[in-house]
């Protein structure tokens, strides 16, 4: 959506970006109702599918209900933020985003660890910080009287459909990390059993931090993408686009060399034990091999749905969980556990030359216009 609104403004067409606007908030709402109703029903055959059992699965459902009563608020956070990014407000966006963050932890260390409240604790602090940036953005829009209340009906599915069809690219971004987890760890319980599982818990959580970093850079350069597009300005879009491959890599590079270094004290920080602790030391260099081309492929994606390449975009968000899937079934029968470890890195390095060729291909197309 923000994509669509902020090119619409940039080639003055506020009147369109309005209708993007409230097509928006009326998607908000109607998904909070829809999933909140799917979620009850269904959260345990999901965590059974997923692999849980016993306890595990216990614990599972008691966390997924209290999140199932908050989930407006994190679709709303999620909804929200954007919206108020790419209508000058960066700078509150982000302490939104901070002030929600703080909360969880803050609340987090009162509700688990004094109070004692166990997994539904963590829930209760996780759907608090939700809704302190939920509701920190819906003021920020009535303050500054957004057009995004008053939603009209009619012309309602167009709106709606152009936004779904932008949006399953930064969906599958999104989704892509979790899949990748839980691929991760259903291949990993058949060879490498409760260790591995363990140590790719900890690199799971690097990973995401690492790919936080990137992915933040691709959505904060695509703002500015989508607006110089929109000026139908393209020597501005492609020095955005070149900033944002810099940024990212320079990111990439010192998260490299920081782990790389702490490789052995990660597990420790994670509280694992000295044997989990040592192979994380040792499969980490592996994993690192895939970061250094993280940007290429992220940063290709968010320009490529910021200037209304979104076949390209599907290509790349979801080549990667397929082409890994190969990997993990082929590597895994010749290598076992090793294969499983090199499966994620080589999918990566694989989608980063396929974003690679797919973004030589529209500047050529470009260039000959």
């Amino acid at each position: 959506m923000v994509r669509l609104c902020t090119q619409s403004r940039a080639a003055n067409n506020n009147n369109e970006a309005k209708k993007y606007l409230q097509g928006t908030m009326f998607l908000l709402v109607l998904s909070s109702i829809i999933l909140t109703i799917i979620l009850f029903p269904t959260m345990k055959p999901i965590l059974q599918i997923l692999g849980a059992k016993g306890e595990m699965l216990t614990l599972g459902v008691k966390y997924l209900r209290c999140i199932a009563i908050g989930l407006v608020f994190q679709i709303f956070a999620t909804g929200v933020v954007p919206i108020i990014r790419n209508n000058n407000g960066a700078t509150f966006a982000m302490i939104t985003m901070i002030a929600g963050f703080l909360c969880n932890i803050v609340l987090d260390y009162l509700f688990v660890w004094v109070y004692e409240w166990n997994v539904e604790g963590a829930a209760l602090a996780t759907i608090a910080g939700q809704a302190l940036t939920a509701i920190g953005g819906i003021i920020y829009l009535v303050y500054h009287k957004m057009p995004v209340w008053k939603i009209k009906i009619a012309g309602m599915g167009t709106i709606v459909k152009n936004i779904i069809k932008i949006g399953i690219a930064p969906f599958g971004i999104s989704i892509s990390t979790s899949v990748s987890h839980v691929l991760m760890n259903r291949f990993s319980v058949q060879f490498g059993g409760e260790t591995a599982i363990a140590s790719y818990a900890c690199i799971g959580y690097v990973y995401s931090i690492v790919l936080l970093l990137i992915q933040g850079v691709g959505d904060g350069s695509q703002p500015l993408v989508s607006h110089y597009y929109g000026e139908k300005n393209p020597k501005a879009t492609r020095w955005t686009r070149k900033m944002a491959y810099c940024t990212a890599e320079i990111l990439t590079v010192f998260s490299i060399v920081a782990l790389y270094t702490l490789r052995s004290k990660i597990g420790i920080l994670f509280g694992a034990s000295q044997a989990t602790s040592e192979n994380i030391a040792w499969i980490l260099p592996i994993f690192l091999c895939g970061f250094i081309v993280l940007p290429i492929s992220r940063v290709t994606s968010s320009y490529f749905y910021a200037t209304k390449k979104t076949n390209y975009s599907y290509a790349l968000v979801y080549a990667e969980p397929i082409l890994q899937v190969i990997l993990l079934i082929a590597l895994s029968c010749f290598w076992g556990q090793t294969g499983i470890w090199w499966s994620m890195p080589l999918a990566q390095i694989l989608t980063a030359f396929l974003a690679f060729a797919l973004k030589s291909i529209t500047d050529r197309k470009v260039a000959f216009k």
